[in-house]
């Protein structure tokens, strides 16, 4: 496993994101969340920006996932949408890159509930930058 994927920076720690592999194909990146109580809104359901970024964190996953080590990459764009109202507990990501050039890659991800239903899904489109080498003279 990369030092991007095992690296776990705090927010996705608070979505209880854990990188579960990759499907019987090796395309779609599989990722665990843990939606939780503090998650809800007025509904009792899981509140639409937590669910953006749990997609936000599976897509940028995936596409760092296809990266050498030397490169990252950062969120343009987000599309997302929300088909069904999510419950607290265990939501897995299914997440797949579409496109992908120098500069440019394009994932699609769903969120899919314990009872196997896809509760949101997006389409993100991600820049490519040169990882910049933290302690490196002139970096911070």
């Amino acid at each position: 496993m990369s030092d991007a994927i095992a690296n776990t920076p705090p927010g996705a720690e608070l979505l209880g994101r854990e990188w579960l592999g990759f499907d019987e194909t090796g395309e779609i990146a599989l990722i665990r969340f843990e939606a939780r109580a503090s998650f809800t809104n007025r509904h009792g359901t899981i509140q639409g920006g937590f669910l953006a970024a749990m997609l936000d964190s599976a897509t940028g996953l995936r596409a760092v996932a296809a990266l050498p080590s030397h490169q990252t990459a950062v969120t343009r764009s987000l599309n997302a949408r929300f088909l069904k109202p999510a419950g607290v507990g265990t939501i897995t990501a299914r997440a797949k890159i579409i496109e992908q050039s120098e500069r440019e890659i394009v994932v699609e991800a769903a969120l899919v509930d314990a009872q196997g239903v896809t509760v949101a899904d997006a389409t993100a489109r991600l820049r490519i930058l040169q990882r910049k080498v933290r302690g490196a003279a002139g970096t911070s």
